[in-house]
């Protein structure tokens, strides 16, 4: 009943509506904690492994065990590539603080100069906060322990041990063992993630060829650290896997004596074992010191490489390509007899001037008279340009090419060395697509093609290996490494080589090429100026590679040149001719004449090799010529050939 207007309360009403709500809200806790313990069941059951995991590597540090790189060794096992005992200072720029700051502190201890100190800063900046920073690459014995003992000065940084790539011989072996750098982006993007674990790289020679065998194989070591970071205990170590010894078929007497043979003389040189196409010695001239480079060279030392005229970083034996002059002309001798076109009896008379149709434009023997009567033997030993010029027409082109194929022009020879390359074999389809402006392929390109000049161009690499091929009748693979080892303690293995190639089926017309080939020296050859006192026969063959031609019928005095356009002296040789060991190519930069600068390189080279007899460094010789060879066909300045500079017709 209601009095006043006012409404009673429902008691029972609100009690059930209290129960109602008091229900829902336990309900709902209920849920809340049914859905905790869920979460907890499955961080604490379901994901147990993974947080572990996780926990576990709050706690324990992984640090990659570099593997000591692989040795590099003479044919004899002397060291030419080692591994020293070094120490490196590393900074974690989240640990580290402030570059700048950090660097100051620093040069208290050890010594940083300025383009240290600039490119340790550039790192800094650019790297990762997690990513160790080198501040210096090699610290002495006295800065290393002046570090270790205030270490807790810095944190952050860190006294790293690892062993550096050392070059015992230095410039000797730059540019057949080549060096190691530090890894850069493009390094770290071709090694994918292994790749953090190096430090570095192979950047040239068989550093960067054999990179794969030489690296080995990372391993690791688990550290248990504090909160702090610092190592409490060592939990366990997977070892790495060293890399592979290499030992090379290069002899170190002999490439000492190569580079004493050249004295003050710019080129290159190869010699190779013809029975089997093992490099015996390689150098290029000028060569660098290859240390400078496996911790960073200095601004100064690589400006003054590359203002060096000379190029020393250039490797001329597999990058330098040069005109084979009259050092194709025992292969082209072969070629005639092999095709049919020649027999070694056959003669061709040389008057002095060679015309092609009736041309008035001439091609000139080295002797105003000309030869005479030249048969094979004899174009060979006198260097008779006309018995060519006539062979290289009646092959023809194509024919020409092929045989030049056979004997391993424009192609590289595969040796295990990055960056070799092809060189060029004269052709008509070659001048159509790199030299159109010339025209279409008249018959004075075979003709001038015929003693080396004009398109051609081969490596020193190339000349050594079809030398060799003479003298053993087999085109072989010439090759640097000789055996590998996995280890201190595994056995050598020889590395598996490429099948030769047979280069003539007629060993009557290599014989008669190489009695040619021995007249060279000794008979009335072009090069008789090497004969006094030899022990032994050597077959051979000067050469000149043109860098200028003359115009027309008019000639180039190469001594009236600046050295850099004088002609290449060329020398090619093989010893004992009647049973070799030794094949040899020599290219001398502004040489001149083969027979007066390449041939004596090559004559101490030989003799160091076949006879024990160190050459004696000597100063530079006459480059342009000699008056002992005037009557060479390399060594007359009014006969040097015309070469392709304007359309040969």
């Amino acid at each position: 009943m209601l009095r006043s207007g006012r409404q009673l309360k429902n008691h029972a009403l609100e009690a059930e509506l209290f129960r109602r709500r008091a229900l829902v809200g336990f309900l709902g806790v209920l849920l809340a904690l049914g859905g905790l313990a869920a979460w907890y069941f499955r961080l604490q059951v379901v994901q147990h492994a993974e947080y572990a995991t996780r926990s576990e590597a709050n706690r324990v540090r992984l640090v990659p065990v570099v593997p000591a790189r692989g040795l590099i060794l003479d044919r004899k096992g002397r060291i030419l590539a080692d591994n020293v005992s070094a120490w490196r200072l590393d900074a974690v720029p989240e640990r580290a603080g402030d570059g700048a700051a950090l660097l100051a502190k620093l040069q208290r201890v050890v010594a940083i100069d300025a383009e240290q100190g600039a490119r340790f800063l550039r790192d800094y900046r650019a790297s990762r906060p997690f990513k160790p920073v080198p501040v210096k690459l090699k610290l002495s014995d006295e800065e290393a322990a002046r570090f270790a003992v205030d270490r807790w000065r810095y944190p952050g940084v860190e006294l790293v041990p690892y062993l550096g790539r050392v070059y015992p011989h230095g410039p000797l072996f730059a540019h057949v063992v080549g060096y190691v750098g530090r890894i850069d982006e493009k390094d770290q993007a071709a090694l994918g993630p292994a790749g953090s674990a190096y430090s570095h790289t192979g950047k040239t020679g068989l550093e960067r060829y054999y990179d794969g065998q030489l690296r080995g194989k990372p391993g690791y070591r688990r550290l248990e650290t504090n909160v702090d970071g610092r190592t409490v205990r060592a939990l366990d170590t997977v070892p790495a896997t060293p890399g592979t010894d290499l030992r090379l078929s290069i002899d170190l007497d002999l490439q000492r004596a190569m580079v004493d043979a050249f004295g003050e003389l710019e080129g290159t040189a190869v010699a190779v074992d013809p029975r089997s196409g093992e490099i015996l010695a390689m150098v290029s001239l000028p060569a660098y010191d290859t240390n400078l480079f496996v911790n960073g060279i200095s601004h100064a030392d690589y400006r003054a490489l590359n203002d060096n005229p000379s190029r020393p970083q250039f490797n001329r034996a597999v990058l330098g390509g040069v005109a084979p002059g009259s050092t194709i002309k025992p292969l082209l001798a072969l070629a005639g007899l092999d095709s049919g076109v020649r027999r070694a009896e056959d003669k061709t008379l040389s008057t002095g001037m060679f015309h092609v149709g009736g041309q008035r434009r001439g091609y000139g023997d080295s002797h105003r008279g000309g030869h005479g009567w030249t048969d094979l033997r004899k174009s060979i030993y006198e260097s008779v340009n006309t018995y060519y010029y006539r062979l290289a027409l009646d092959m023809g082109i194509a024919r020409f090419d092929e045989y030049m194929d056979r004997y391993g022009f424009g192609k590289p020879t595969g040796v295990d060395l990055s960056g070799e390359i092809a060189g060029i074999l004269p052709s008509p389809e070659w001048k159509a697509k790199n030299a159109p402006a010339q025209g279409r392929w008249y018959p004075g390109d075979t003709v001038i093609s015929g003693i080396g000049q004009g398109f051609w161009k081969v490596t020193p690499m190339q000349m050594a290996q079809a030398t060799a091929a003479l003298a053993d009748g087999w085109l072989r693979r010439p090759h640097l490494v000789k055996d590998m080892r996995a280890g201190f303690a595994a056995e050598w293995t020889q590395v598996e080589l490429v099948p030769p190639t047979r280069i003539s089926d007629n060993p009557a017309h290599l014989q008669a090429v190489r009695e040619g080939m021995i007249a060279t020296v000794h008979g009335p050859g072009t090069a008789t100026n090497i004969r006094p006192g030899l022990a032994y026969l050597i077959a051979s063959k000067t050469g000149t590679a043109q860098v200028v031609s003359r115009r027309g019928n008019a000639a180039v005095n190469p001594r009236s040149l600046p050295m850099h356009l004088r002609h290449r002296g060329l020398f090619i040789a093989y010893a004992p001719a009647d049973a070799p060991t030794i094949a040899i190519a020599v290219a001398i930069e502004g040489g001149g004449y083969g027979a007066s600068s390449a041939a004596p390189v090559a004559r101490k080279v030989l003799d160091a090799w076949l006879l024990g007899k160190m050459p004696v460094p000597a100063p530079a010789q006459a480059a342009a010529g000699d008056p002992a060879v005037a009557a060479s066909a390399d060594a007359d300045p009014q006969a040097v050939p015309p070469v392709a500079t304007e359309p040969a017709r």
